[in-house]
């Protein structure tokens, strides 16, 4: 079975006519188009537009949550660097008293 292939004229969207040798009655056939290729020039721009500052206002929030995290990462490094200084103040102060206590009883 063969069909003939004719071009139909409807707007932006190609369509075309099958036409069935045995029925002689043409079926239309709407050909699907890229969304990106109905819109107009202008319509396009803004949508890239409009997708270029979402993406920029989510780019600096994300910026935005780094940093705060950073800096709690670096506080959280400050505390633990106090504490082990002091931890080890405290150990060289029992060291060294503990010599003293060695050196006393050695005399």
């Amino acid at each position: 079975m063969s069909s003939d292939l004719c071009a139909a004229a409807t707007g932006d969207i190609p369509a075309y006519q099958l036409r069935s040798p045995n029925s002689g009655l043409a079926q239309s056939i709407v050909m699907a188009a890229s969304p990106g290729s109905m819109q107009n020039p202008p319509q396009h721009a803004e949508e890239v537009t409009r997708k270029r500052e979402v993406r920029l206002m989510k780019n600096r929030e994300a910026a935005r949550e780094c940093r705060r995290k950073k800096k709690e990462y670096v506080k959280c490094l400050e505390n633990r660097v106090a504490v082990l200084e002091n931890q080890n103040k405290t150990l060289i102060e029992e060291l060294k008293a503990l010599k003293d206590i060695y050196c006393h009883k050695a005399e």
